[in-house]
This record gives C-alpha cells, structure tokens and sequence, in this order.
C-alpha cells in the first residue's frame, strides 16, 4: 500500500475575489470556479441540440427592469455574496453618476426562467443600486442618497432621486441597459456553460455562485441559513469566509449525500449532481427540511468533539500538528457518516477520539484515500472510496 509523506501533503486554499484566503482547499471536481482554474470543468460533457439554445440581446429601459422588480419578474437575488463589502454607498452613488453623464454600463447577463422571471446572473449589485436609488420601496431597502460623486458633487451630493430636477429623474427611468438574456428552454447545463465563461472584473463566478442564481427556492434559504448557524460556525472554527458561497457549496454537499446514498451516485458529473441537489431541495416538505437540519447539526457537534480544531481537515499522517484548510470532500464524508451513526456510536466515538484520530492519520497516508479526497473526487469510485474507508475508521477498522 502507497504512503503519503508529510513534504506530500501540500494542499492550495481557495481565495475570495479579494484574493483573500477562504479557508477551504481547493477541490479540483470544483476548480473551474476559482481563479486557480483552467476552466476545464466548463466543458459539455453530453451532446445536446443547439437549436434549443436560445439567446436574445435585449436594449430595456431602466423603467422596464424597475416594472419587474416592482412585480417580482427580475430575481435580484440580493443575499448574493459577489463582492460582498465593495458595494458601499460610494460605489453605488458613482454608478448613478454614470447614468446621469450618459456614460455606458457594462452589459447584464440574465437567464429566463419559469413565469417569465429573469435571473440576473451578472449585474443584480448594479440593478439593485439603481432600484436603491430610484424605487427603493421596490427592494425594501431605504432610499440612497448620493455621496462623494467626482464630477456633479457640487450640486448633488446628500440628494436622492427626488431632490433631482425632473429632467435628470426622467434621464435616469430612459435610460438603456443592455442585456444578454438566455431563454427558457435553453439545456440546463448550456446555461451553467455560458455563466461560468462570464469574466466579471477578473474574476469568473463560481460554481456555486452560478447555482444560487440559476436555481431559485427554498434551497438558496436553505443553504444560506445553514451555513450561518452556530453549529456550521463552530466545527468549521469560523474559518471559513462567506463571499464566493464556498460554504454554501460545503451545505450543498452535505445535503447532497443524504438526498441520494453515496452508494447509489453514478453520475460521474459532480457538478450536475449539486444542480439536481438543488432542485430536490426545492422540493423537501419543511418536515424534512427539519429532520435533515437536525442530523446535520448533531454531526457538526459531533465532529468538533471528536476532532476539535482538526475537524474536517486533513491531518498529517507522521503526526504533525500543522493545521491545514478545510476539505470540502472530507467534510461531506464524515459529517454524512456522523449524521447516520445511533447517538451510542457518537458517544464512543467521542470517548475513543484519540484511537480515532490515529486511525484517521493512518488514513492519511494511504494513496487511494488521499486521491479520493484530492483528485477527481466527484468520480463515483472516489466518492465510495472516501465514504467507506471513513465509515469503517469509525467502526475501529483500518
């Protein structure tokens, strides 16, 4: 059996679009949503017609978008995490700037969906400063008043959209916005294709960042709640940042394997697999919403008692102390596990956590486990690989 070294085990966090730490290696199943990728994972991996791909550029009117936030025909999804904290009062107030001086805004990508509802992809922080400024009452947000503007600050800073003169308000509501629209009937993952080429300053979105705007319903409440709760906080150290939806997908991932048994995954396409996760969770009664969201927060408790700071982390088989970032295919394998396990085993577990983090060294070291949580990992043989080589450590076996 092949040994993995302790110079081996290197692993490459995934960053922020600040090019900050996330606190969660690098998934390569994933990589296509990071600025470490290639882009590899955007391929199309089964033919489909491309006359079913329908898209339309469309001139609208910032009145025509406002008409739709108004009757809940845009889907302005406005817990989006892109480039949480930049959006501040300056940067939206600039933005009306542009507008009032004519000066162009990048294009807007939406993607139709069910009811004619449009999804906005690339462009919900600007639309929903425009609504701010405009129509605030439209997005329940209070109304914006303009600051720090670079060429019209003499006269209209501390305004908002009533103080201007009527010309301006009438400019604002005509102006044009250009938006690439994806219709509906276009395939699924034709439409996660597109998005992921998206370059939105520099940096692509990521995978999950494309499910959450793609895919509405209860799941995005769902994740979004999860991933905020005290029991995902504390096992995870509160290390893990919030911005690119990285612990979203890490909740995702969870659920994902409670929904269908990791014995049963053969898709051989992860990232499907998490799409059509979402969708089933979109259609969980609240009694199983209730009932999952029960499990998973005894195998976040459990996994912070066994493993403590190490929790969900892969550990250095020599027994070094080094504290590496969070596995995302670590974490859906002992937290699904954790959550089958009799409250009985939990407990010895827990009293045994020093046989159990030996064993987990041990498994460390070995090089089909390592590839199962490092490489390939959404391969179904990686998948069970993982899933039953943590079960039996937590049986006692090796």
């Amino acid at each position: 059996m092949g040994k993995i070294s302790e110079s081996e085990l290197e692993v490459v966090e995934e960053l922020d679009s600040l090019g900050r730490r996330t606190g969660v290696e690098v998934d390569d199943e994933q990589a296509s949503g990071t600025d470490q990728a290639d882009h590899s994972g955007d391929a199309i991996r089964e033919p489909f017609d491309p006359e079913q791909i329908d898209v339309v550029t469309r001139n609208t009117a910032v009145e025509l978008l406002l008409s739709r936030i108004r009757t809940k025909r845009v889907d302005l999804h406005p817990d989006f995490q892109r480039q949480a904290g930049i959006w501040k009062p300056t940067v939206k107030s600039r933005l009306i700037e542009s507008l009032l001086l004519r000066i162009p805004l990048p294009t807007f990508y939406a993607a139709e969906g069910d009811d004619d509802v449009w999804s906005m992809v690339d462009g919900s922080q600007r639309l929903t400063a425009i609504a701010q400024f405009i129509e605030p009452a439209s997005i329940g947000q209070p109304p914006l008043r303009l600051t720090d503007l670079e060429y019209l600050g003499k006269e209209y800073n501390g305004k908002t959209f009533e103080d201007l003169p009527g010309r301006l308000q009438t400019r604002l509501r005509e102006t044009e916005l250009i938006v690439h629209l994806i219709r509906r009937g276009t395939p699924e993952e034709v439409k996660f294709n597109i998005f992921a080429r998206i370059n939105t300053g520099g940096l692509p979105l990521s995978r999950q960042e494309l499910r959450h705007a793609l895919i509405p319903g209860k799941g995005r409440d769902i994740l979004r709640d999860w991933a905020a709760s005290d029991a995902f906080r504390s096992a995870t150290g509160n290390s893990v940042r919030s911005e690119r939806m990285v612990d979203r997908e890490m909740i995702l991932r969870f659920l994902a394997f409670r929904l269908t048994d990791p014995f049963d995954y053969v898709l051989d396409d992860f990232d499907r697999f998490l799409r059509d996760s979402m969708h089933k969770l979109n259609d969980l009664s609240d009694e199983r919403v209730a009932a999952l969201r029960s499990d998973f927060e005894r195998a976040m408790a459990a996994a912070e008692d066994i493993f403590g700071e190490y929790a969900f982390r892969k550990l250095d088989p020599s027994g070094g102390r080094r504290r590496l970032p969070i596995n995302k295919a670590l974490f859906e394998a002992v937290s699904v596990n954790l959550a089958l396990v009799s409250d009985e085993v939990v407990e010895r577990l827990i009293a045994e956590r020093e046989d159990v983090i030996r064993l987990f060294r041990r498994l460390m070291g070995n090089v089909d486990f390592q590839a199962a949580i490092s490489q390939g990992t959404g391969h179904p043989a990686k998948v069970r690989e993982r899933f039953l080589r943590i079960r039996r450590a937590f049986e006692g076996k090796s």
